[in-house]
């Protein structure tokens, strides 16, 4: 199940969701804005940062990692990444704020006695999914971050429940934006499934929806990148001898475009270090 992309959409839709999760939220959680950074040397990428509004001189920046598989150096690159970037902002911002939220605590990083200071800090928030409350009575936004975490059997009723829920309580436009949120859970959850069995278990046609549509050339895409990163990975071993696992990695983070830019510049390529030189100057491009 792609959850990235889905805490994605729904904090793109909806940024002061991130704030529902949270004991003490700012007073202005409706004005932030939802974005990913990336920071440069070393090259890091930031997939949830909450910028306050420009308005507010020097205000908190919170930093949000979804973690639904186990890490063992997830804080490690965690306070790395929000250290970083707030230390290259630091003109912008009063305060940082980091939000981790887990299915379960289950899978969390299991040795975290370098980090306890960190951890115990009020400026580290752990939030574990699981143990929010039973998700009849949780806000609809939240409740759609729970859906992602339940068993198949369970998922299907309680968003058969959210559906009817949706339709009764919220107005236009965000009902609409709800039901295709809901909607995108569930197929990506049940993407071995075909169309008619998803459609029949909510009793909906999601023919008619965008996002049917969205995630159908979400998947024509993800299979050019499958078969776009497996030749460039042949081609450079080829050229350049075989990789070593942090250029492999890279690699393999390297989104459709790059890939085909990479494809045509090693033809060029000697040696190691021009794949490396490349990689380097990526950031640049």
């Amino acid at each position: 199940m792609r959850r990235d992309s889905i805490f994605y959409k729904l904090f793109q839709q909806s940024p002061s969701l991130l704030f529902e999760l949270l004991t003490n939220p700012p007073s202005n959680a409706d004005e932030y804005i939802f974005d990913s950074v990336a920071v440069k040397e070393p090259k890091f990428e930031i997939d949830g940062v909450f910028l306050p509004p420009e308005s507010e001189n020097l205000g908190v920046v919170y930093f949000c990692e979804v973690q639904f598989q186990k890490d063992e150096k997830l804080y490690e690159r965690v306070f790395a990444e929000s250290y970083l970037y707030f230390y290259r902002n630091r003109h912008r911002f009063s305060n940082l704020q980091i939000v981790i939220i887990y299915p379960s605590r289950s899978l969390e990083q299991s040795d975290i006695q370098p980090y306890l200071s960190q951890l115990n800090s009020p400026q580290v928030n752990r939030i574990y999914l699981e143990e929010l409350g039973d998700i009849r009575t949780l806000p609809v936004w939240v409740a759609l971050m729970v859906l992602t975490t339940l068993e198949d059997d369970l998922a299907t009723e309680q968003a058969k429940y959210l559906l009817a829920r949706t339709q009764q309580e919220t107005p236009e436009p965000e009902n609409r934006v709800i039901m295709e949120l809901l909607t995108t859970i569930m197929v990506y959850k049940f993407e071995g499934k075909s169309q008619r069995e998803v459609e029949q278990m909510l009793g909906i046609t999601l023919k008619e929806t965008r996002v049917y549509k969205e995630i159908k050339q979400e998947g024509r895409e993800e299979g050019r990148s499958v078969e776009a990163r497996t030749l460039i990975l042949r081609l450079l071993t080829r050229k350049v001898g075989k990789l070593p696992q942090k250029v492999s990695q890279r690699v393999e983070y390297l989104s459709l475009e790059q890939l085909e830019n990479l494809g045509e510049a090693l033809l060029d390529f000697t040696s190691m270090a021009d794949l490396d030189t490349w990689l380097s100057n990526l950031g640049d491009r």
